[in-house]
């Protein structure tokens, strides 16, 4: 039987470096209490959990802690446990009743506190168990970025990685054992790091001094992406992106994802995509793609032919076809999407324009023929040298 709101089964803690010496009253008599504690191997040595410990199990299953459901139980976790801990994935298999949290001041607050960094202007973000490639969006010039780590050893490969990819001047501070009698902070010049760290490693931080990053306008270079020729180009992107208008947290539909580019800068507005394509050695330019911006997370690919794909796709709230509409797949997605799901289709071919016009008078929108040309070279001088034009058709479900 549950406990009652009043006295929740479990408790989650964020313990820090101080062990129980900087716990709450509350989270002393918590774990005072508890049949079971679970943490990591550091977290239970610092509660003195003792025989009622269980270590986390690799890799973590939250089943554990529900199995004690009803009997008073413990979650040590590093700082605050909802800031890249367990917190919020426990809260989510839980009744509001049944638990019950008591943060300590996270490694990014304490981080910031010893630089001097202002939090609300800094980038914290967990690599413990992300690739190195999550930074890619946050590296601008002079950005400040605090990086919770898998382990020591994994410093230096992200001082390699960030050296490799122009970075090497910037500054680098590990951060070992913070808020605790061990805590030590050393600055480096990331592409001189030379050093090992022996103890268990937090956190780093970084200064960024470099290169520029990626821009964060729509329409980036083309030859960011790696592609075969198969590619909404970089005017017509920023075009289609434009109309698509992406928004943190929404979900996109990319079909004949190409190389996935429209899919990548949607996906760096916040939002997530489906990018389906049918060819798979293109569907592995986009993972590729993905992967390099950071955003395998963000995007997934979906190696299959359209419309049949649409059937177990979760709904759009944007969609974007930049090829190869016929009149059999707008039926097939507008079956499947949503009133007020944004639709913007690309034409190149006669026949497909012809459909864009027919759409356009069927279900409104904005129809947009675009013309652009390129100074080439022609002899000793240059003249304009034109791209196929292009048509976009534009509306709201």
């Amino acid at each position: 039987m549950v406990d009652s709101p009043a006295n929740p089964w479990l408790t989650i803690i964020g313990i820090g470096e101080d062990g129980l010496a900087g716990l709450s009253e509350a989270s002393r008599k918590a774990l005072a209490k508890a049949e079971t504690v679970f943490g990591g191997e550091r977290h239970l040595a610092l509660a003195a959990a003792g025989s009622r410990g269980r270590a986390w199990p690799v890799p973590f299953d939250a089943s554990a802690v529900l199995n004690c459901r009803g009997r008073p139980t413990v979650v040590l976790a590093s700082g605050d446990p909802f800031w890249h801990g367990a917190g919020a994935s426990l809260a989510e298999m839980l009744d509001g009743d049944e638990w019950i949290a008591h943060p300590a001041p996270s490694t990014f607050s304490l981080a910031a506190a010893r630089l001097g960094w202002r939090l609300e202007a800094t980038t914290c973000i967990g690599l413990h168990a992300a690739p190195f490639e999550r930074l890619v969006p946050h590296l601008v010039r002079d950005a400040h970025i605090i990086c919770l780590m898998r382990d020591a050893a994994s410093v230096g490969d992200l001082a390699k990685w960030l050296t490799e990819r122009g970075w090497g001047a910037s500054l680098m501070w590990t951060l070992e054992a913070l808020g605790g009698p061990r805590e030590n902070t050393d600055q480096h010049r990331v592409d001189l790091f030379a050093e090992e760290i022996a103890a268990d490693l937090v956190a780093v931080a970084v200064w960024a001094r470099g290169t520029q990053g990626i821009p964060r306008s729509s329409g980036l270079p083309d030859d960011l992406f790696v592609h075969d020729g198969q590619i909404t180009k970089r005017p017509l992107r920023a075009l289609a992106l434009s109309a698509l208008a992406p928004r943190p947290g929404e979900r996109l539909w990319d079909i004949g994802a190409g190389s996935g580019s429209i899919s990548v800068e949607w996906a760096l507005c916040g939002g997530t995509a489906i990018a389906v394509e049918m060819r798979e050695d293109r569907a592995a330019n986009i993972r590729t793609n993905a992967a390099s911006f950071g955003l395998a997370h963000r995007i997934a690919v979906v190696s299959a032919r359209a419309p049949e794909a649409f059937a177990t796709l979760d709904e759009p709230d944007s969609v974007f076809v930049g090829g190869g509409l016929d009149r059999a797949m707008f039926e097939a997605v507008w079956s499947r999407i949503a009133p007020g799901t944004r639709f913007v289709a690309h034409a190149v071919t006669l026949e497909t324009e012809a459909l864009l016009g027919q759409l356009h008078q069927q279900h409104g929108g904005e129809l947009m023929r675009v013309e652009i040309a390129h100074a080439a070279p022609l002899g000793r001088y240059h003249a304009w040298e034109a791209t196929r034009p292009v048509v976009q058709w534009s509306t709201v479900r």
